[in-house]
């Protein structure tokens, strides 16, 4: 029976269901000699007769009768395999998985959830934080669908998508208040704490400052921004910290805010995804939809 085909089996569920020739083949779209070829192929192949012939009435064998059940079967599976490749452009719907890097995580995912819910109710998100190089070597090996992260990404191979820009502020001791913002170049000199190697946005405030490596290789380094505005609480030094971040992080800390005159160091922050993947249509409207929701891509 190698060369029974799901055509023959539709043609033969179609003669059972309508008990007719006549009306199975209107029902497939072919004539009734055709079908009626078709199916006496099929018992060619499966070697003995499925219905039986003379009569008025169309009246299966035993063996068509089980042959029948067998073949709705297979038709149901065939169903399920074709609404699943009907959906296969809208998995995201079903589940993304959301790489984001540390700096922008604790500050955004909560927004990302609640809002995500009412453009996609039954999307699931699967988040994982984790640095810049990490996601990027996830996402090539297809463990992650997107990631959000600082922009430009330098790496080839990824479609970028801009959310918003966001100002770097300043974090100074409480006692600071009234006292003139020193010039970037000037941080060192006030003890700037700095992320740990390995954030993005480390480097973004070294080349900002003018810091060379060296210098910040001597300092304290944290691996949050909690631990730096805590420091600075406590009268440590000074740090920069996101925009993003200023509500959930001086909560609970005697700190200053400021940002710094124009040109106000900045940093873009996006999705980005892989330029072959199947999805990036979905991708693309989830992005959309993220930039009407979060408050700083809509800050006027």
């Amino acid at each position: 029976m190698k060369n029974i085909s799901l055509k023959q089996l539709k043609y033969f569920a179609a003669l059972v269901k309508f008990k007719s020739f006549g009306l199975a083949a209107d029902a497939v779209a072919i004539s009734q000699p055709a079908i009626s070829m078709q199916i006496k192929e099929l018992e060619r192949e499966v070697g003995a007769p499925l219905i039986e012939r003379g009569g008025h009435q169309l009246i299966l064998t035993e063996l068509g009768l089980e042959f029948h059940q067998k073949a709705l079967e297979v038709l149901e599976k065939l169903d399920d395999l074709t609404a699943l490749s009907g959906t296969v452009n809208r998995r995201a719907i079903g589940r993304l998985r959301v790489g984001v890097i540390p700096t922008i995580a604790p500050y955004l995912i909560p927004d990302l959830i609640f809002e995500t819910k009412k453009f996609f109710p039954e999307l699931s998100l699967i988040f994982k934080e984790t640095q810049t190089d990490n996601l990027l070597l996830e996402m090539r090996e297809g463990d992650l669908d997107c990631s959000i992260l600082a922009l430009p990404v330098t790496k080839p191979g990824f479609y970028e998508s801009h959310l918003f820009d966001e100002n770097f502020l300043l974090v100074r001791n409480a006692k600071q208040k009234g006292v003139k913002i020193p010039d970037p170049v000037e941080l060192i000199n006030h003890n700037l704490l700095l992320l740990e190697e390995g954030h993005c946005f480390r480097d973004q405030a070294i080349s900002f400052c003018g810091v060379t490596e060296r210098f910040s290789r001597q300092r304290f380094d944290a691996s949050s921004f909690t631990t730096l505005v805590h420091m600075v609480s406590a009268g440590l030094g000074v740090t920069l910290i996101p925009e993003m971040a200023r509500k959930l992080e001086t909560l609970s800390s005697e700190v200053i805010i400021d940002q710094f005159p124009n040109p106000s160091p900045k940093r873009s922050i996006g999705v980005i995804w892989r330029d072959t993947s199947p999805i990036s249509g979905e991708l693309v409207d989830i992005t959309s939809a993220w930039k009407k929701v979060l408050p700083l891509a809509n800050k006027k």
